[in-house]
């Protein structure tokens, strides 16, 4: 079994980007990466070493961020009127940032997630195909088909 602080300390930063890219929301990551570590202390006995321990907590924090916006989404179907905006989206609200954002949330899986964490996590290739279990090279072709297909909904517009 690995030291548990030890493994906190080497990976939190790229858990954080990981979740950061998802989410684009620092507190959202933040809140995301400290339940990852948690779930992942809680079940350090089941980490079979079948991919590497990064991976592996990439994949809780995926799941975590996942259940946190079924969460949201329950809360805003319950409460309408939060679903309908406000400051804050009146304050981001230019015309091309907010199609491009429809687009990006529009996109198929795996481009969205491809995209996402290449553009606003800035992460390597290499590192976004080892967390899909695939090659660099898929990760570049995917990479490039979301930003064709952003591209085009952009021009589409």
């Amino acid at each position: 079994m690995p030291d548990f602080e030890e493994v906190y300390r080497l990976y939190f930063a790229d858990v954080y980007k990981y979740v950061l890219a998802l989410s684009r929301d620092g507190a959202v990551a933040e809140e995301v990466t400290q339940e990852t570590f948690f779930r992942a202390l809680s079940a350090i006995g089941t980490f079979r070493g079948d991919c590497r321990l990064r991976v592996w907590l990439c994949q809780i924090a995926r799941n975590v961020y996942a259940d946190l916006c079924r969460e949201r989404s329950r809360f805003r179907d319950s409460f309408p009127e939060a679903a309908e905006g406000g400051v804050e989206e009146d304050f981001a609200d230019r015309d091309t940032a907010r199609r491009l954002h429809v687009l990006l949330h529009a996109l198929p899986e795996p481009y969205k997630e491809v995209f996402s964490l290449r553009t606003f996590g800035e992460l390597p290739f290499a590192q976004i195909g080892e967390l899909f279990q695939k090659s660099e090279s898929w990760a570049r072709v995917t990479y490039f088909r979301a930003r064709q297909k952003l591209k085009e909904g952009l021009d589409e517009l």
